[in-house]
């Protein structure tokens, strides 16, 4: 079974490590989104604060927080992450 996961959940998790991982609120309620298509298929999504960025890698479920420098500050498994709400509703 595939977990499908909306945007909008993944978004709130983005603005939610930014600010653990030190971004500054009023940056984070202005994230910049960009997304990357191929072959006519989303395949990610990119997020971006003034110092910080993360990447959701759709097809992997993964969703990766860097510094400005391309240093991986964290990373999270949203298969995992996501389901006990999925659960839940």
């Amino acid at each position: 079974m595939r977990l499908h996961m909306h945007a909008a959940d993944v978004r709130s998790l983005v603005n939610r490590y930014f600010l653990e991982l030190g971004a500054d609120a009023v940056e984070v309620a202005d994230v910049q989104e960009n997304i990357r298509i191929d072959r006519g298929r989303c395949v990610a999504r990119c997020y971006r604060v003034a110092e910080m960025f993360a990447m959701w890698l759709i097809d992997v479920g993964v969703l990766q927080f860097y510094d400005a420098d391309g240093e991986m500050l964290h990373t999270v498994n949203l298969f995992t992450e996501l389901q006990p709400q999925r659960a839940a509703a």
